[in-house]
């Protein structure tokens, strides 16, 4: 199996799936020292359905063309 994690990932997938199957009478504070990370890591991966890494693309991009971009632009999705 060939991972591929974010240059920053602090977890892998592994140590994921433990955050989730994780009892929740377990604290958050607690299961970041047993896997020393932070707390807001565990929150953040302790009620996810996936343990796979989410897009780093920007969801809306900040780009504005002119008409005549814009009109370069949809005339090429419609040739590709």
């Amino acid at each position: 199996m060939n991972i591929r994690l974010h240059a920053n990932a602090t977890t892998t997938p592994r140590i994921r799936k433990a955050l989730q199957q994780a009892p929740e009478h377990v604290s958050n504070r607690k299961l970041a020292e047993q896997f020393g990370i932070s707390v807001a890591t565990v929150r953040r991966w302790r009620y996810r359905d996936s343990i796979e890494d989410r897009s780093h693309t920007p969801h809306h991009l900040r780009t504005t063309l002119t008409p005549e971009q814009q009109q370069v632009v949809l005339a090429l999705r419609r040739t590709l």
